[in-house]
């Protein structure tokens, strides 16, 4: 199925997709895939902020009349009310393959919509049945394919879990089934030139969240996933300084993208994330970017499980550290700002990495407020990677106080 020029190949040796492109510019490897997925009518979700741009142009001029129907946008956080609308669309339409154009709620958003097609779910009562927390039954399998078109690194695209907001209780929710998630993901850097430095570099740290919680779990899989884990973690953090360097090289780039596959390939083998994960989810809904939540929970979340950890947390956080510390770009990096190698802990490493990279670290830097942490903390204790943290987070007592590490106000801890 490759095209001339083409590199073509599956993410994951072990699963039969999705399958990853490269070496082509995004339109004309686009235009090759519809064709050979047989597809005539195509449904785009397009960004916002893309839909403006010559790259929709060339999209839409690549795929011409295929094209049946094109949103633009869906809501941080991908909210039902915006999911359930474009099921109807596309339902009315006939579309019979979907691509996006962009990343974040747009990734998550085809996932669930696929989903409720393939289960006839066209209402909030419908969908709220096919949520992990329900538990459905024998559902159907995803039918109509996804072609994926990122322009961040959070890696989504990767996965078959999805999650969306319930937006009568601004809840978000999960949604998991092996058929859903891309076909095919085209990794296209010249793109992601155009991606807003925030996105693109704070969508890089939530994929270093995922290494670096893969590889401090104390899950029996993890030590399974660790070779994965260690090698995106080595390919994301020193392209990710070099692409704050250079904006515009692609090498770079590319190289980052492909330390998300190696992140996802470690998640793709169960492993469960911690904290930094579980708090992020619910300050999404409160209007923190995807990767933000990473920048400003990592940190925190780590040096709370050195403190409260026993000696094998401590120790998996040493092995990330070893990580750091053994490539030479970032070990500069962090002996410019102070740190030492024998008394840094694994927050303040990562702490200083974000910091370099210009990222928020606090929540008063995202928009989140003192007053808003009560009500915060009830929403995390909700979510299943609080318990499956190296600590597990059981009470409200332990989210306040890792919240309280970050709130960046004159009372904050830290």
């Amino acid at each position: 199925m490759a095209a001339p020029g083409e590199t073509y190949r599956l993410a994951f040796p072990s699963k039969s997709k999705p399958f990853i492109s490269t070496g082509l510019s995004f339109p004309a490897a686009c235009a090759h895939h519809v064709h050979a997925f047989h597809a005539y009518k195509v449904y785009v979700i397009v960004s916002n902020s893309i839909s403006k741009t010559a790259n929709f142009t060339k999209l839409e001029e690549a795929l011409g009349p295929k094209i049946v129907g094109v949103r633009k946008g869906i809501k941080p956080h991908t909210p039902w009310d915006d999911v359930l609308e474009i099921v109807q669309d596309i339902r009315s339409k006939g579309a019979d393959i979907i691509v996006t154009l962009g990343a974040g709620s747009l990734t998550d958003g085809a996932k669930v919509i696929s989903f409720a097609l393939a289960n006839d779910a066209f209402t909030i009562d419908d969908l709220s049945k096919l949520t992990v927390d329900n538990k459905p039954q024998n559902p159907k399998p995803c039918t109509i394919p996804i072609i994926n078109i990122p322009t961040s690194l959070s890696g989504g695209e990767y996965s078959p879990f999805a999650g969306a907001t319930d937006t009568r209780t601004q809840h978000k929710k999960g949604f998991v089934h092996p058929s859903m998630g891309a076909d095919l993901i085209i990794l296209d850097p010249a793109l992601s030139v155009t991606t807003p430095e925030r996105i693109w570099l704070s969508t890089g740290i939530r994929s270093v969240d995922h290494c670096v919680e893969g590889l401090c779990s104390l899950d029996p899989r993890a030590p399974e996933s660790a070779e994965a884990f260690e090698k995106g973690l080595r390919l994301l953090v020193p392209n990710l300084l070099r692409t704050k360097r250079d904006w515009e090289a692609e090498g770079p780039r590319l190289d980052c993208m492909m330390g998300v596959v190696d992140a996802m390939q470690g998640l793709g083998g169960g492993v469960p994330m911690g904290g930094s994960h579980g708090i992020g989810h619910q300050l999404g809904p409160l209007g923190v970017g995807h990767g933000e939540t990473s920048c400003v929970m990592l940190p925190a979340v780590l040096k709370y499980n050195y403190a409260h950890g026993d000696e094998k947390v401590r120790e998996l956080q040493k092995k990330v550290l070893d990580i750091f510390w053994g490539e030479e770009m970032i070990a500069g990096i962090l002996a410019k700002r102070g740190l030492e190698r024998d008394k840094a802990g694994a927050g303040d490493v990562v702490g200083a990495i974000v910091s370099e990279l210009g990222m928020p670290m606090s929540l008063k830097d995202v928009g989140v407020t003192r007053e808003q942490l009560d009500a915060l903390a009830d929403n995390c204790l909700k979510d299943v990677w609080l318990a499956t943290n190296p600590v597990p987070l059981t009470t409200k007592g332990q989210v306040l106080e890792i919240l309280e590490m970050v709130v960046g106000d004159e009372k904050s801890s830290l």
